[in-house]
């Protein structure tokens, strides 16, 4: 038996007002192209990504998310999501859930006018495993061939057979549950083979190395200042609703209230406000303005199990127990959310809702330091990055007046973004906060990411040591019985965090942006991320406005 999914595809026509200038055809970062008129652009804000290679970055998906597409996309229709085709026209999968045909949408172009291909996408299955930097390789781990490739013991994917330029076939080691789910993440964004093997490690560190098929086409990159990405008109699913995008970086001294009152940014994220944000939730003004998603997500402390004293799971409750989770939620957040006690926020699935509660305790927490030796406490730093949010370091120098009062010396370190996430990714840190925000809809994708392997776990510097757990969750994807599945994930989400104490779980929440009244068709992603798609957002013509 086989199960075939096919879903027609509709090619979005341009609007009467989209002007499109014909260098949005040519290459990215066509030098012969006049200067463009930004104003015209949807103006927004975001931090400016270490690079938009999707493979190599977990991240700032701003750019990827608009520059490339995916063999499927997730859809949200009447408030829920579904798996749509996008440059896979359909698929097959066998009974057994090993073997998936691919039939590539035809005539598809990248922005440099080469045709896409299976080659292309082999190549880009091959590069997300085998490249050493890959930070979205558990996509594809469950590929026939892919252990192998990845510990370079051949140069062939051995599951991936290409049939012709448009059909190709990969064939699983196992069952994954979470395979097709994986395929609409940005990090299976598909890449133009010729462009990335020419770039090397340039490739999506500057226009003219950023290539992709998707509606807008990146143009300008100016470092610290801004990113510009124009409309695609010759895009495969038609040329999107604005002529282009102009994404400003953020910078904690921007009067970002200022600049979208006087009509600099068409959409503020609220999170880059902290307490400005007030302004837009409290005030009769422009509560009209503001849209509201739900934030499929976490935020977390994590603490490092690599450095003495957090090697000890006494410490790391004590840690845990100290922290008044409420009082930190209401500085970050203005308790619009949640408080969670595990992995799976509200809103995935396998989320559990009766996980018991983390108390705040302090007096039990005295208690476990002086058990683990630490009657005096010890010293502990905390980072963040320089892009973090003012509110959320707020709340980061109230854990550490909190866990001062348990006899933990807590200082906070700042640093520059890029070596944040460099020591991050080496498992450096010891203790910093993070959110986390689904890429698909499973329990997988969170717990995977952070306990799914010894370099996963190290790359979020938490350095998780307990390998027959880790075990437990790669096993759990080929579980077939979709309610023993969660089962599984429920009981290593219980170990993993109120039994080993992993990290510190906080809240989830929602999330928070104003928008010009020029703006159309603006709507918060299904999993509440910062990054957005904006093909379908447009600019109203000024006789529109205040409609």
């Amino acid at each position: 038996m086989k199960i075939r999914i096919k879903t027609a595809l509709y090619v979005v026509m341009a609007t009467a007002f989209c002007l499109i200038l014909s260098a949005c055809a040519g290459p990215a970062g066509d030098k012969s192209a006049s200067a463009p008129k930004t104003s015209a652009y949807l103006t927004f804000l975001d931090t400016e990504p270490a690079l938009a290679d999707p493979q190599r970055i977990s991240e700032k998906y701003t750019v990827v998310l608009n520059v490339f597409d995916r063999l499927a996309e997730e859809k949200e229709e009447d408030g829920r999501n579904r798996m749509v085709p996008s440059l896979a026209d359909s698929w097959e999968v066998s009974g057994d859930g090993l073997v998936y045909t691919f039939r590539l949408h035809p005539g598809v172009t990248f922005s440099n006018g080469a045709a896409l291909t299976a080659e292309d996408v082999e190549f880009t299955f091959h590069r997300l495993i085998s490249h050493p930097e890959s930070r979205n390789r558990d996509l594809a781990m469950s590929i026939l061939g892919a252990e192998a490739l990845r510990e370079k013991k051949t140069d062939k994917l051995a599951g991936f057979k290409i049939i012709d330029d448009l059909t190709f076939i990969i064939t699983l080691a196992y069952p994954c549950a979470t395979f097709l789910e994986g395929l609409t993440t940005p990090g299976a964004s598909i890449l133009d083979k010729e462009t990335t093997l020419k770039a090397g490690d340039a490739f999506g560190r500057t226009p003219e190395t950023t290539v992709g098929t998707g509606p807008f086409v990146l143009t300008e990159w100016t470092k610290y200042k801004g990113i510009v990405m124009k409309a695609n008109p010759k895009c495969w699913s038609g040329p999107p609703k604005c002529d282009g995008l102009s994404m400003h970086f953020y910078a904690e001294n921007s009067p970002l209230r200022q600049m979208f009152l006087n009509g600099e940014l068409d959409i503020l994220d609220l999170d880059k406000l902290g307490i400005d944000a007030e302004y837009f939730l409290r005030g009769d003004i422009y509560r009209k303005n503001v849209i509201r998603g739900h934030r499929v997500g976490i935020s977390y402390i994590a603490l490092n199990q690599s450095l003495p004293p957090l090697q000890d799971v006494r410490v790391r409750k004590a840690l845990q127990l100290a922290l008044d989770r409420k009082i930190l939620m209401q500085t970050a957040i203005s308790n619009r959310g949640i408080l969670e006690n595990g992995i799976f926020p509200r809103g995935l699935k396998g989320h559990n809702p009766s996980l018991p509660e983390i108390p705040f305790d302090p007096a039990k927490a005295r208690q476990l330091l002086q058990e683990a030796g630490y009657p005096g406490g010890f010293d502990l730093t905390i980072s963040y990055s320089d892009t973090t949010a003012q509110r959320v370091k707020e709340m980061l120098r109230l854990t550490a007046a909190m866990w001062k009062k348990i006899g933990i010396r807590a200082s906070l370190m700042e640093m520059e973004n890029r070596s944040f996430l460099n020591r991050r990714n080496h498992g450096e840190l010891a203790c910093y906060t993070g959110t986390w925000s689904a890429d698909y809809n499973d329990p997988d994708n969170f717990i995977s990411a952070f306990f799914g392997s010894r370099e996963n776990s190290l790359g979020r510097s938490l350095c998780y040591p307990d390998e027959a757990v880790m075990k437990r969750v790669v096993d759990a994807r080929s579980i077939v019985d979709p309610e023993a599945r969660i089962r599984e994930y429920r009981f290593l989400e219980k170990k993993i965090i109120q039994d080993d104490a992993a990290w510190i779980p906080l809240y989830s929440g929602y999330h928070f942006f104003a928008v010009n009244e020029r703006v159309n068709g603006f709507h918060v992603r299904w999993n509440g991320w910062s990054s957005n798609r904006y093909a379908d957002v447009s600019i109203k013509a000024e006789a529109d406005r205040g409609n």
